[in-house]
């Protein structure tokens, strides 16, 4: 197959997926007869990141593969084709996330003792229809807890290739300072 057909192909294939697609992913759509390798994908997928590189939409690595969508200067008129206002998340739940997200994994206990506060049922049940988070195992203590932790879906919802690129504490202070200036 041609580069340029490549490329085309691939676009064709990113921009009509419900989902990211890795490179191997990608390679499975191609017929060995074709005689399509990772690395003539990877070249193709850089070539398209290239060109998209100053266009309203992007395309963009995540945890789970590659993606296309659109630039996030542009959302506030993007956001018009939707009647629906996205759901608000409280500060419980997004403290919830977050501490899950940097502690993981973590029993619903040892979270409530972070928090100072219980924590809701609801809270939990909202995480996990979200596919954010699932339990991951159960800790060898008395009553087993379940421990739990992020998924793909939280690292791709949030434009993440792996937890390393979570913002560190230091970061998060000196935001929260400027916003308090």
């Amino acid at each position: 197959m041609q580069a340029e057909q490549l490329k085309n192909t691939l676009e064709a294939i990113l921009f009509s997926a419900e989902r990211p697609l890795s490179i191997l992913h990608l390679l499975d759509y191609f017929d060995p007869s074709e005689q399509v390798n990772r690395q003539e994908i990877k070249a193709a997928v850089d070539e398209l990141q290239n060109d998209y590189r100053n266009r309203g939409i992007e395309l963009i690595e995540v945890n789970r593969g590659y993606r296309f969508q659109t630039r996030q200067e542009y959302k506030d008129w993007v956001s018009k084709h939707w009647k629906e206002r996205p759901p608000k998340y409280s500060r419980a739940l997004l403290e919830t996330l977050a501490i899950i997200a940097y502690r993981q994994p973590i029993t619903r206990a040892e979270i409530e003792d972070i928090r100072g506060v219980s924590v809701s049922s609801n809270i939990i049940k909202t995480l996990e229809e979200r596919s954010w988070i699932r339990v991951i195992g159960h800790k060898a203590v008395p009553g087993r807890p379940s421990m739990l932790g992020t998924t793909r879906e939280f690292l791709d919802y949030f434009n993440l290739k792996s937890l390393d690129e979570l913002p560190t504490l230091v970061d998060l202070i000196k935001v929260k300072e400027l916003n308090l200036s």
